[in-house]
């Protein structure tokens, strides 16, 4: 008789042997350890973080009020120049002279009031002594006021002439930091010319022009928000990452809503004294939205989406004994979501070793060391 022999039967053999083992083996494993962070509760300051560019607080461009040739520039490009100080000087000449003529011109006036005043004093004696006429003495009179008139059309033009002198000296209208001269000695000007000979930016203090969404406006102001332009509370972000190390403000908003995008225009005014700031610079601004009292905050790392992309989190319960929370999102805060619901003071959120364990599954929960902060 021929023995039967399966080829399966020594791999059945051997499950059934090592079964009980691996079975016994995950009975004897001691709780997985796992990383978490208590929640505790804390006032938290809504930010967000816009888009803006740098503009001068200040900006003047520099143009002459005389026409002529330049002589002289006196300032040095790219430096800080007071309000008042010299920049350009025209060449003079045609303008002393007609300075000159207009001097002469009061003197010829003022010569011909005193004798038109001698010769109505004169009228009026003879007058008095019924030897001349009244209508003498009226006449002497309307040369008086016409000589009288003169004087003051003289005086006018000599204040015009010396006015015109003076604009041959260019000065800085504003106190700023000037720009490149688009002129040289030599070059012809003219009175108010389209091309500026150069342009002064006050760069102390500086402005930051952010757009924000005409809705985010609308829930910040019903939530009390107001320009305030001594709350030092705004933030810049610069290009590469870093904080700028003056703080802002508020200093105010354009009240008008663009039509095509739905944005308001907010203005944001930063001390620059090391006018490390640029007009042109591209930066983003952390503004204040809002203000949450008691607040947890959740580590983003501890936060994850169930099938139905609903935001869940692992937590730690009384037995230690791991629980799953579908958490109420208020909005992000740096590395932390703001929630509103799905947990509570105290309750322990993992944030590592969530890959190695399940719902109600026996952990042994370890603080994190050092846990981030949020910014508030």
């Amino acid at each position: 008789m021929r023995a039967f022999f399966h080829p399966f039967l020594p791999l059945v053999v051997a499950a059934a042997l090592i079964l009980p083992v691996s079975v016994e083996a995950q009975q004897a494993r001691p709780p997985q350890t796992v990383t978490v962070v208590t929640l505790a509760p804390q006032d938290v300051t809504l930010t967000v973080r816009l888009p803006g560019r740098v503009a001068a607080s200040r900006v003047a461009e520099v143009r002459p009020q005389v026409s002529g040739i330049i002589t002289q520039q006196i300032f040095d490009e790219g430096k800080a120049v007071a309000a008042g100080e010299p920049m350009y000087r025209i060449d003079p000449a045609s303008y002393e002279v007609k300075m000159a003529a207009a001097e002469a011109s009061v003197a010829q006036a003022q010569a011909s009031l005193a004798q038109a005043e001698r010769e109505a004093k004169r009228q009026e004696e003879l007058r008095q002594r019924g030897v001349a006429a009244q209508q003498a003495l009226d006449d002497a009179l309307a040369a008086k006021d016409v000589a009288a008139a003169a004087v003051k059309v003289a005086e006018a033009n000599l204040l015009s002439a010396r006015i015109d002198l003076e604009r041959t000296t260019i000065t800085a209208p504003i106190a700023g930091v000037t720009g490149l001269s688009e002129v040289s000695e030599g070059a012809l000007v003219t009175s108010g010319q389209a091309t500026a000979l150069t342009v002064i930016r006050k760069l102390d203090p500086i402005y930051v022009d952010v757009t924000q969404s005409a809705t985010e406006i609308l829930k910040w102001r019903r939530a009390g928000g107001v320009v305030d332009r001594n709350a030092q509370v705004v933030k810049l972000v610069l290009a590469d990452g870093t904080v700028f190390e003056q703080s802002g403000t508020l200093s105010a908003a354009e009240p008008h809503v663009d039509e095509q995008t739905g944005t308001i225009l907010l203005r944001l005014t930063f001390a620059n004294p090391e006018h490390f700031l640029l007009p042109g610079m591209y930066v983003q601004v952390e503004l204040p939205e809002g203000h949450v009292p008691g607040a947890l905050l959740v580590p983003q790392e501890g936060v994850s989406r169930d099938r139905r992309g609903r935001p869940v989190a692992m937590i730690v319960g009384a037995d230690s004994k791991v629980e799953q929370r579908e958490l109420e999102i208020v909005r992000d805060q740096g590395a932390f979501w703001v929630v509103s619901g799905g947990v509570q003071a105290g309750d322990k959120v993992i944030v590592e070793g969530l890959q190695k364990i399940q719902v109600g599954a026996q952990v042994v929960a370890e603080e994190r060391a050092a846990p981030a902060a949020a910014g508030n």
